[in-house]
């Protein structure tokens, strides 16, 4: 139950099943005392079962409601945390299993579950094969120095997956498309509104895809996830107080620009920023404001992004990677790099970062055995949703969020 309110003869309450909300109307003179007395002691968040007539009511929730004959309390609801009145986000965040059944929060939930659909059918649709990848992993694909580490029997140390994105390269050699789909692992200590410690990530890997063929790739499939929400979540947006506007505009081509390129725009923005170190949070928000729909930034310099990128043979300071930054200042949504194809200047790559060689054989063989070009990138899914949502943080667009101060509930 969501709502109740009452003029004395007439009563109304609003109850939720999961699938909507509706408007139960009860008469006094026409229901038993029981049943009205029933209605006077229900309290927020009962669980109850409704007997009654529906009819049509374009006022109400959904379009019509229930004349309610029956009324039966199956769960009391005794001083339900949360209230109308306003909470503070840290009290809301410690009562999430709670504020979860509050309209705004459902609204959220729906449209992730039609970013996961989308995501899935985008996929399904262009014959790509799903790969399951190990969240145990003993190789790693980011910086060593954000990983989840434990003990594995006698085998050493494993660590909790920060990508999938090794071995769905291995299984690109095998069936040509494929993605892996799951929760991924990072510990930063990071306290800014785009980051979690674990968060679901979306991971495609081509054969014969270069880099600009991968970039085709990332447009077509976020256009194809934000033109569905817009379809069938529309509703769910409204509740949220979405503009529309924006959203209606993702649609291929995106802009595109080098790093190179960037950097130089951003200092005539008044950026502090320098060729060669990392876009920032504040340095994507800045470049994204630029455009229109989401941009493109591609060719950064080597130092600053992973050994497995391929390098830019036009100019080797660089790589042949991309960042998708979405607008509205939500930033970067998708990561995604042409792989390094080429035997030694992996192996290379790998002894320069300082990573055990002999954890990485198995990945130094899908070179070693038929190598090819190929592509694939990582779209974050909480990220993507809080942008769709125009959510501020990130945190909402998860029932249960792990940050860097919250493990539960």
């Amino acid at each position: 139950m969501a709502t109740t309110r009452s003029s004395g003869k007439i009563a109304f309450v609003v109850v939720r099943d999961g699938t909507g909300y509706l408007q139960v109307v009860l008469s006094k003179k026409e229901v038993p005392d029981a049943v009205w007395e029933t209605f006077g002691a229900l309290t927020q968040e009962a669980s109850i079962a409704v007997t009654g007539s529906v009819r049509a009511d374009a006022r109400s929730p959904g379009g019509v409601e229930l004349q309610g004959t029956a009324l039966e309390l199956i769960g009391p609801s005794t001083d339900f945390p949360i209230t109308p009145k306003e909470h503070g986000i840290a009290y809301l965040f410690e009562h999430r299993h709670l504020w979860l059944r509050s309209k705004q929060q459902v609204a959220i939930a729906r449209v992730r579950n039609e970013v996961i659909q989308a995501i899935r059918d985008f996929f399904y649709e262009r014959r790509f094969t799903l790969v399951d990848t190990p969240i145990l992993t003993g190789s790693i694909g980011e910086h060593a120095g954000t990983l989840f580490a434990t003990e594995y029997f006698d085998l050493g140390k494993a660590y909790l997956a920060q990508t999938g994105q090794l071995y769905v390269e291995a299984a690109a050699a095998a069936l040509g498309k494929v993605y892996c789909f799951g929760p991924t692992f990072r510990a930063e200590k990071s306290k800014t509104r785009r980051h979690l410690t674990e968060f679901w990530m979306v991971e495609p890997e081509v054969a014969w895809n270069d880099s600009d063929a991968n970039m085709q790739l990332q447009e077509e499939f976020v256009s194809y996830v934000v033109g569905r929400c817009l379809e069938r979540r529309k509703a769910d947006l409204m509740e949220l107080g979405r503009d529309l506007t924006p959203l209606a505009r993702v649609t291929p081509p995106f802009h595109r620009i080098s790093y190179t390129d960037a950097v130089e725009k951003l200092k005539t923005l008044g950026a502090d920023i320098e060729w060669g170190r990392d876009l920032g949070g504040d340095d994507e928000t800045l470049l994204a404001k630029q455009y229109d729909r989401p941009v493109f930034v591609f060719n950064y310099p080597k130092a600053v992004k992973a050994f497995y990128m391929k390098e830019n043979p036009a100019d080797p300071r660089t790589v042949l990677n991309n960042d998708c930054l979405a607008p509205e200042g939500y930033g970067e949504i998708i990561g995604g790099s042409q792989r390094e194809d080429d035997y030694e200047r992996l192996r290379a790559r790998i002894q320069a970062e300082g990573l055990p060689e002999e954890a990485y054989s198995w990945y130094l063989d899908l070179r070693k055995y038929g190598t090819f070009v190929h592509a694939g990138f990582g779209l974050g899914v909480e990220r993507t949703v809080a942008w769709i949502c125009g959510v501020p943080h990130i945190r909402e667009a998860i029932a249960f969020p792990r940050t860097l101060y919250r493990l539960w509930p």
